[in-house]
């Protein structure tokens, strides 16, 4: 098959221990998975099924490069998430079985233009363009599930400049990891490389050129972003 050009480069992400990467295909990302995220950002999380958005996968930057503050935006905000990295996909995946599909995890961050989402809300338009922008999702190393298992407790934090911003527990999640993957298995059919971005507590704020971000997940691992 003959291209018209070279097609861009495969994403991917080291994998802890090893000088093997891992190659991505989707980015998912669950909304208001927290609730007391849910309820700062003014909904009810007791009303609503799991929802979802997504991010390219050429969104991804590694910690060390930085994060470039991005044009069109005066509002920028972190959110520190549990990625869950993906070996084995289909569709209507049981629960029992959700955990099997589970290759590693890492800690990521979903960068938000929160003013362009915030009119996004309002006008009932779409969130590409607060979600899904370059560089949109730093992520750390993945790190194996056969070697850490799978975390559903634990510390879940992020400070900037030293401050603590967020402060959570991985067990405060209202949908956990297995309910995540099944369900987002109904909606589309899942992939080998696909990464769920898990939500995030509260305390989401905004950053400014300079800051030095740190984000940790106990019994995963911690990543430092510089905002460039």
């Amino acid at each position: 098959m003959k291209l018209a050009f070279a097609p861009p480069a495969t994403s991917v992400l080291p994998i802890a221990g090893s000088d093997i990467h891992f190659p991505v295909h989707r980015i998912y990302c669950v909304g208001r998975n927290f609730a007391d995220h849910a309820i700062e950002m003014g909904h009810d999380p007791t009303k609503e099924p799991p929802f979802f958005f997504q991010k390219n996968s050429d969104s991804l930057v590694r910690p060390e490069r930085g994060f470039p503050y991005p044009g069109q935006s005066e509002d920028v905000h972190y959110e520190v998430e549990l990625v869950i990295a993906l070996h084995k996909g289909g569709s209507d995946i049981p629960v029992n079985r959700a955990l099997e599909c589970v290759f590693g995890y890492a800690v990521g961050l979903d960068m938000t233009r929160r003013d362009l989402q915030d009119v996004g809300k309002k006008m009932g338009r779409p969130w590409e363009v607060a979600k899904a922008f370059e560089d949109s999702a730093p992520c750390g190393r993945i790190q194996l599930a056969e070697r850490i298992g799978h975390p559903s407790a634990g510390d879940i934090w992020l400070s900037v400049n030293g401050e603590r911003r967020q402060s959570g527990d991985l067990n405060q999640m209202i949908w956990k990891v297995p309910e995540m993957i099944s369900y987002l298995s109904k909606l589309f059919t899942l992939r080998p490389g696909d990464l769920i971005f898990a939500g995030t507590p509260a305390g989401v704020g905004p950053i400014k050129v300079g800051d030095d971000m740190v984000a940790r997940i106990a019994g995963v691992d911690e990543i430092s972003v510089k905002v460039l």
